[in-house]
C-alpha cells in the first residue's frame, strides 16, 4: 500500500464511521419542544459535529491503524480474497 492508498483508505473509513456516529443520540426538534417554522418537526435541533467528527476520527485511527498493519504485513493479501481465480488463470489444457 502506497501513500496515496493509505490517505484513500483512510477517507472511506472516516466517511462509514461518521455516518454511523451520526446517528448515535440524534435530538430532534420535536423531542426539544422547539420547532423553527419553515422546517420538519423531525430536524435536529443541535447535531454536535465537531464532537462528532472528534470522535470519528479517534475511531477511525485505531480501525485504519489495525486494517493497514494487516495489509502491510501481507497476512491477508489481494490473491486471498480471489475467490473467483481471476487474478490467476489456470493454464491452459495442453492436448
Amino acid at each position: 500500500m502506497n501513500l496515496t492508498g493509505g490517505i484513500v483508505l483512510f477517507a472511506v473509513i472516516w466517511f462509514l464511521v461518521f455516518y454511523i456516529v451520526l446517528q448515535i443520540r440524534p435530538g430532534s426538534q420535536a423531542e426539544a419542544g422547539e420547532v423553527t417554522p419553515g422546517t420538519p418537526a423531525s430536524a435536529p435541533t443541535d447535531a454536535k459535529i465537531l464532537r462528532k467528527a472528534k470522535i470519528t476520527t479517534l475511531v477511525t485511527i485505531v480501525l485504519w491503524s489495525v486494517i493497514a498493519g494487516i495489509i502491510l504485513s501481507g497476512w491477508i493479501t489481494i490473491h486471498d480474497l480471489d475467490w473467483f481465480g481471476r487474478l490467476n488463470p489456470p493454464a491452459p489444457a495442453s492436448n
